[in-house]
């Protein structure tokens, strides 16, 4: 299990989370939602341990995160960070590899290879990174993350994917392979959290809706409760058209011009 317990950020002067409390429990895929600046990314990477907290606390089964070194922090969670800038022209299979050795793979390269057959990437092992398009790059960048946490429970421990905007880039078909492996990975046990802008795929795949606005929560929680009209315009300042057709467990939005909102 993973919570955070009024967490907050602050830098250089702005407060850029306040008072943040959830948990992310094995067998779960909880989606953080909300409009650019929100503080989505600060919040995924004070969960992962990548960024420290001003005050709160964030544990891992109880620990502090803060307590782990780099080499068990890897062996927890893997990250698929929002953009990757690559100084050197490292193959898509030297990039995957990066995160079987992480991981501690006793094959590094051929789990690697089984990490990009599992993003629909088998043949492109030799291909340079920077000659790849940009959703290839995005599922080369998952691949790694796969490969790192390769199994969603490893000694007992639930392991975690962190996921921030996985389907930038990406056509219509791969952002539902990808968000399809994400889900098997939580409903195996592991631990997901994804930033995702597209409200229906959210609705769709997670188990856990998180709104995020200015910092705070706005309110969280099975996206049949969370995502409404009112949640739509308070946070992203538009009308939105809420139904539940055809799945009356899965809701749909209809976004509408900005001068809606006060309608």
């Amino acid at each position: 299990m993973i919570r955070a317990e009024s967490v907050c950020v602050e830098r250089s002067g702005r407060r850029l989370l306040d008072g943040v409390s959830m948990v992310l429990q094995p067998g779960q895929m909880a989606v953080i939602i909300g409009p650019n600046g929100a503080g989505k990314s600060t919040l995924m990477k004070a969960l992962s341990g990548e960024l420290p907290v001003s005050s709160g606390h964030v544990t891992y089964d109880a620990t502090e995160v803060s307590r782990y070194n780099p080499r068990e922090l890897a062996a927890r969670r893997a990250v698929l960070p929002q953009a990757s800038e690559l100084a050197f022209p490292f193959t898509a299979l030297e990039i995957v590899r990066m995160g079987a050795v992480a991981q501690g793979a006793l094959d590094p390269s051929a789990a690697a290879r089984a990490a990009l057959a599992r993003v629909g990437l088998s043949g492109f092992e030799g291909r340079a990174y920077p000659s790849l398009s940009g959703g290839e790059q995005q599922r080369v960048q998952f691949a790694r993350a796969l490969a790192q946490v390769p199994r969603p429970v490893e000694a007992g421990l639930a392991r975690a994917l962190f996921l921030d905007e996985p389907t930038a880039s990406l056509d219509l078909g791969h952002q539902i392979a990808v968000l399809e492996t994400a889900r098997a990975f939580a409903s195996q046990g592991g631990m997901v959290l994804a930033i995702l802008h597209d409200l229906n795929l959210a609705a769709e795949f997670a188990d856990r809706v998180v709104v995020l606005h200015r910092g705070r929560i706005v309110t969280q929680g099975p996206a049949a409760e969370t995502l409404s009209d009112a949640t739509i315009a308070e946070v992203y300042g538009i009308a939105g058209a809420v139904g539940r057709v055809p799945a009356a467990h899965v809701p749909f939005i209809l976004p509408q011009a900005r001068h809606g909102a006060s309608a």
